[in-house]
């Protein structure tokens, strides 16, 4: 006789049954697969319980990949995902107006926000069955201190851009010790808490670059007295700065060929 495929309810047809309908079983379970493999449902709740089933051999809103909750819930909606032995992996959208709250037994619940998104999971762990929210877990990085939209995109030279849209708003640099810089690569930016400066990292030397000294009425630049690290002047450059300059014990300053560095 026929069995049914644990998480998903599709009929597994015995051996010798179903002679003359056997296509129309299969036609069923085919349906399945696409819900469970593509499937986007809206889901229409009301009041503040609703109970998302699968149903073995049927199709059933419990089978879709995507689950778009929609309606008009009284208030905070607890989602019940029915048969709880049941494992169960769901993108959900909520766009219910009120939070819902996805349940399958007392191990563990996911609460989704109205307007959120989230990638869950349920174990099917019997009465037991917890929910598990995937997103949390994910490692968004955020740029600190953008308050409009940031806009990335790629220019007709291939080159990749980002833009807050504002002009008064700007962008936290990471900062960081002369001791804690990363692994180098040129094109590199940072800001220097140690010298008070920004600095870049270009032809195989850390370097000051714009913005790296302190100006008082636009009128005066200052640089450090003490060079506390090797620099080896990129090719084709030559420096300057104000002395007298100490250089520290174990630092090499070099400056090649045909290069200067002046010290006023």
């Amino acid at each position: 006789m026929s069995t049914y495929a644990v998480n998903s309810g599709i009929e597994l047809i015995g051996n010798g049954e179903q002679s003359g309908t056997w296509g129309d079983t299969t036609n069923v379970n085919l349906q399945i697969v696409d819900r469970l493999t593509g499937g986007v449902g809206s889901i229409t709740l009301s009041g503040t319980t609703h109970t998302l089933t699968t149903t073995d051999g049927s199709l059933s809103d419990g089978q879709y990949k995507v689950l778009v909750f929609g309606g008009t819930p009284s208030g905070t909606n607890t989602v019940t995902i029915t048969p709880n032995d049941q494992q169960k992996l769901y993108f959900v959208k909520n766009t219910s107006g009120q939070s819902v709250i996805l349940t399958q037994g007392s191990g563990g619940n996911v609460t989704i926000k109205n307007g959120d998104s989230a990638i869950v999971y349920s174990d099917g762990a019997g009465t037991g069955a917890a929910v598990v929210d995937l997103t949390s877990t994910f490692d968004f990085t955020t740029l600190t201190g953008l308050t409009p939209t940031v806009t990335h995109g790629i220019v007709a030279d291939g080159t990749d851009f980002i833009s807050t849209g504002s002009s008064t708003d700007a962008f936290q640099m990471p900062a960081g010790s002369t001791a804690q810089r990363p692994t180098p690569v040129n094109g590199m930016l940072r800001y220097n808490s140690d010298d008070a400066a920004f600095e870049g990292y270009a032809d195989g030397a850390w370097g000051a670059i714009g913005g790296g000294g302190t100006e008082a009425g636009g009128a005066i630049v200052t640089n450090l007295t003490t060079a506390s690290e090797s620099y080896t002047f990129p090719s084709g450059t030559n420096g300057m700065s104000v002395g007298p300059i100490t250089i520290s014990s174990g630092v090499t300053v070099t400056v090649a060929s045909g290069q200067r560095w002046v010290v006023l």
